[in-house]
């Protein structure tokens, strides 16, 4: 047999009542079905006939919901409903689960002459010993069930990625279909981790760890230690993940943790960027950093000193150092006049940085692996239109979230005709230089970056890094491949390593 393709769930699994005899899914049974919903799996509901109205009816609904099958299996008309579930689903030599968590179920005599596997669920194994059957604690188990499956059935020819993000990160990932628990054309599974079970049951058929490690982040204390990083506080979970990837080398980070430090760092970040100096050539667009300067304290006695000596001038965006991960990371002000540093709350450290008028146009590059992609999208109208902005607000600065109030450019602060100007004036060739040399630097394997072109220079300004962006401008058509060929080119790379 092979990978697992198909999970038909008994509504012993998902339902319970409220008390009041109104039924409701399980604990857990909702974070299932809506990463089923994405797998790449066959999924299906099932029940018997002497399940309740209310209940058959809340669970078709349920079914309705994520778009799943579900079928009664000893109706009259049962034998036909599951022989037309197996036309319909199209499995062939692959293997399928009937998950129950009924200690005697007639169906499975019915399942076993299709070669299908019971998973039961909760249920005390007893003197059972047929490899017809499996037995887990828990619902949250299942899909490492179905993952280990897969992999001891397709034996080395695929490689599985366990991955730690949040939900709502993975769900946008999931539906993209970049997580697929069947495997993809070059031989990944993706399951995700979770720190609610214990890590070592998990981990022991996961080759390879993908993490968004900044959703993980709890605490940031920039007094702690004169290492930035030493001041980040993660979850125990994450924490015992990075202690078992250190004691298990076998199985890897497709990231290690040291290598995304840099990238939760403003002021090392803007460091980092002052290096692209190296890849200017004559006759090409100037590619280079922004102006900037870090800050302990807005009332620094010689303040406007450092600013002219880096070189910067009204208006100035202002960014917290911590660049990711926690909840004012994106919390940013931009200043027109000196005085305005006396009305804004950016926690602090701070990094002072240029504000280049770019057009209202902002190009965002994604390298996934060996692949460069970029997009482009409106972006904070010119100095102009913002300081008019502010006047009119009482010359007040502007306070912002860059995730949530961006001021992104109106119509009348943007036109058609600048647009393909601009797009017109991106060199291309230069930026990807940049993404090469940037990928060298870091060593990382999924990164973003974005890049403005100042309008009275044409010099091609990076103003952000970040680690494992979403990519969702490039056409999933191109990145999920390109997805999925990094993490299987990160994971044989560091393998051998």
């Amino acid at each position: 047999m092979g990978a697992v393709r198909g999970v038909l769930l008994d509504e012993s699994v998902l339902l319970s009542d409220d008390g009041s005899g109104n039924p409701r899914l399980k604990p857990g049974a909702e974070v299932l079905l809506r990463r089923l919903r994405y797998s790449n799996l066959r999924v299906g509901f099932c029940h018997h006939e002497d399940l309740s109205a209310v209940k058959a009816i809340f669970l078709q609904n349920t079914a309705r919901i994520y778009s799943f099958s579900c079928i009664s299996l000893d109706a009259p008309d049962a034998k036909y409903s599951f022989n037309q579930l197996l036309l319909d689903w199209g499995i062939a030599g692959d293997s399928c689960f009937y998950v129950t968590s009924k200690r005697h179920d007639a169906f499975t005599h019915e399942i076993r002459n299709q070669g299908w596997l019971t998973v039961c669920v909760g249920v005390d194994s007893g003197s059972v010993m047929n490899k017809e059957f499996l037995f887990i604690n828990k619902l949250e188990e299942l899909l490492l069930t179905v993952c280990s499956l897969s992999k001891k059935a397709m034996q080395k020819s695929v490689v599985v990625i366990g991955y730690v993000m949040k939900p709502s990160r993975e769900e946008d990932f999931a539906k993209r279909g970049a997580l697929p628990m069947y495997p993809t054309q070059n031989g990944l599974i993706f399951v995700p981790l979770t720190f609610d079970i214990p890590l070592l049951s998990q981990l022991q058929d996961v080759d390879a760890v993908l993490h968004k490690a900044t959703d993980e982040i709890v605490d940031f204390n920039p007094h702690i230690s004169t290492h930035f990083s030493h001041g980040i506080s993660f979850s125990k979970g994450m924490q015992e993940l990075e202690r078992f990837i250190q004691d298990h080398p076998e199985c890897c980070m497709i990231d290690p943790l040291n290598n995304i430090y840099p990238l939760l760092d403003r002021y090392n970040i803007q460091q980092l960027l002052l290096g692209l100096q190296e890849l200017n050539m004559k006759d090409h667009c100037r590619l280079r950093a922004p102006h900037f300067l870090k800050i302990d304290n807005f009332h620094e006695p010689n303040l406007r000193d450092q600013l002219s000596e880096t070189n910067l001038s009204f208006p100035i965006i202002v960014k917290p150092q911590i660049a990711c991960g926690v909840g004012d990371a994106h919390s940013m002000a931009l200043v027109f006049k000196f005085e305005d540093f006396k009305e804004i709350c950016v926690p602090l450290p701070a990094i002072l940085q240029e504000y280049v008028d770019h057009g209202s146009l902002i190009f965002k590059f994604y390298v996934l692996g060996n692949n460069v992609f970029h997009a482009v999208k409106k972006s904070m109208p010119n100095a102009s239109f913002l300081k008019s902005s502010s006047e009119k607000a009482g010359s007040k600065p502007i306070i912002f979230d860059s995730l949530k109030s961006l001021p992104v450019a109106t119509d009348d602060q943007f036109s058609v005709g600048r647009l393909q100007g601009d797009i017109q004036s991106l060199d291309v060739d230069l930026v990807k230089s940049a993404a090469n040399w940037l990928k060298t630097k870091l060593d990382l394997t999924i990164f973003g970056f974005d890049v403005v072109i100042q309008e009275d220079t044409g010099d091609h300004v990076i103003v952000d890094l970040n680690y494992l962006p979403s990519f969702k401008e490039v056409p999933d058509t191109d990145a999920i491949p390109a997805f999925w060929t990094a993490i299987k080119s990160a994971y044989e790379a560091r393998k051998t390593n």
